[in-house]
C-alpha cells in the first residue's frame, strides 16, 4: 500500500464545515464572524506516551482525545484537525482500528480531519487541532479580547476546582509497567481511564464565562495548576482530603477492609491524583459568586465538579489536610526531559 493510498482508504472524508479538505498543499478554514481561531498540537510516540502493542483502535481516540482536552480547557468548540503520522510499515489490520477510533471521536464533536502527512518510521503520532472561540473585549489590562479561559485570569479568592475524576490512569500504567497488582475489577475501568480519556469539551464550553482561569490535567494536577498560578501571578491552596476522594479505583474495591490501603495504600493513592498524569481533566478556577453556576455547568454538561481549594494572593502551593494542617511530599509532575 502506497502513501496517497493510505490516506485516501483510512483518511480522506467529506469535509462540510471546511472551505477545503484532504486533497490539496493545505486545507481552507473560514472563522464565523467575531469568532477566534484556537489551535493546538500534540505528539504521541510509541515506547514514549503508548506502549507498542497497545489496542489501535483506542490509540486513535487518546490521539485526538488528548488534543481536544486542550481545546476544552479553553473553552473552545472544535472544528478541525491534521494528522501526521510515521508508520513502521502500512499495515491495513492496524491501521483500520485506529483510523476507526481516530474518526469516531472525531465525528462525536464534529471535528473534521482536513490534512496532515504520512511517512514511514518510528511510530509517531501528531494532531493539531484547531477550534473556535468567540472574540470579546480586553477583560483585564494586557490580556487579550477573547472569551476564551486562559491560565492567566485567576484572582485571589477565587474557588480551585477540577472536573471528574483524577489518579486511575497513573495506577493502570504501573500495573502495566509490573509496578502494582489491582483486582481485574478495579483495573479494567482505571485502564479505560489511561487508553480512552474523555475530553472534557462540552464543560469548558460551558465554563465560558463563568471561570476565571483552566488548564487541562495532562502532566498532573498540581504541575498543570502550576502553570495556571505561574501565569497569574498568584499562589493556591489545595485541601489533600477532598481531592482524594477523586480516585474512582477506591470506590471499586468491595473486598475485605483494609484491602485498598493493603493493595495500594494511601500514600501512592494521594501521589497518583496529585500528580498522576494521563487524566485530561480540567482544572479551573472561579470566583466564589459562581458556584452555583459552576455546579449548573457541571450538570449541563453532564461532568462532576469538585471544589478542592481556593486561590491565595501569597505565591507557592500549600496542602494540606481536612484540618488545615500542612501535608508534606513530593508531588512532581511529568517532564519529557527530567
Amino acid at each position: 500500500m502506497g502513501e496517497f493510498e493510505l490516506i485516501a482508504r483510512y483518511f480522506t472524508r467529506p469535509t462540510p464545515q471546511a472551505v477545503l479538505g484532504v486533497g490539496d498543499d493545505c486545507a481552507l478554514l473560514q472563522p464565523a464572524d467575531g469568532m477566534q481561531l484556537a489551535i493546538s498540537a500534540d505528539m504521541l510516540v510509541a515506547g514514549r506516551h503508548f506502549f507498542a502493542d497497545v489496542d489501535p483502535r483506542t490509540l486513535g481516540h487518546k490521539a485526538l482525545a488528548v488534543n481536544l482536552s486542550d481545546l476544552a480547557a479553553c473553552g473552545a468548540r472544535p472544528l478541525a484537525f491534521t494528522l501526521a503520522l510515521a508508520l513502521p510499515t502500512a499495515d491495513a489490520a492496524w491501521l483500520e482500528p485506529f483510523a476507526q477510533g481516530l474518526l469516531a471521536l472525531a465525528d462525536a464533536h464534529g471535528c473534521e480531519l482536513v490534512g496532515g502527512d504520512t511517512t514511514q518510521g518510528p511510530l509517531t503520532i501528531c494532531i493539531t487541532v484547531f477550534g473556535e472561540v468567540p472574540a470579546a473585549a480586553a477583560r483585564r489590562p494586557g490580556q487579550p479580547g477573547t472569551q476564551a479561559l486562559l491560565r492567566s485570569g485567576a484572582r485571589a479568592g477565587d474557588d480551585l476546582y477540577v472536573s471528574g475524576t483524577l489518579g486511575d490512569a497513573r495506577l493502570a500504567l504501573e500495573v502495566l509497567q509490573g509496578k502494582l497488582s489491582l483486582p481485574e475489577a478495579v483495573f479494567t475501568p482505571a485502564r479505560q481511564r489511561l487508553e480512552q480519556p474523555t475530553p472534557r469539551v462540552a464543560l469548558g464550553l460551558a465554563l465560558r464565562g463563568i471561570a476565571s482561569a483552566a488548564a487541562d490535567v495532562s502532566d498532573g494536577l498540581l504541575g498543570d495548576l502550576g502553570h495556571i498560578l505561574t501565569r497569574s501571578g498568584v499562589g493556591a491552596t489545595v485541601d489533600t482530603s477532598l481531592a482524594m476522594p477523586l480516585l474512582a479505583s477506591h470506590a471499586h474495591y468491595t473486598g475485605a477492609a483494609g484491602q485498598f490501603e493493603q493493595d495500594i495504600g494511601t500514600a501512592r493513592a494521594l501521589q497518583c491524583v496529585l500528580s498522576g498524569g494521563d487524566d485530561y481533566e480540567l482544572v479551573f478556577t472561579a470566583p466564589p459568586g459562581q458556584r452555583a453556576a459552576v455546579q449548573a455547568a457541571g450538570t449541563a454538561s453532564a461532568t462532576p465538579v469538585t471544589r478542592i481549594g481556593q486561590i491565595d494572593a501569597t505565591p507557592g502551593l500549600r496542602l494540606v489536610d481536612a484540618r488545615g494542617a500542612p501535608v508534606t511530599g513530593s508531588f512532581a509532575a511529568f517532564d519529557h526531559f527530567a
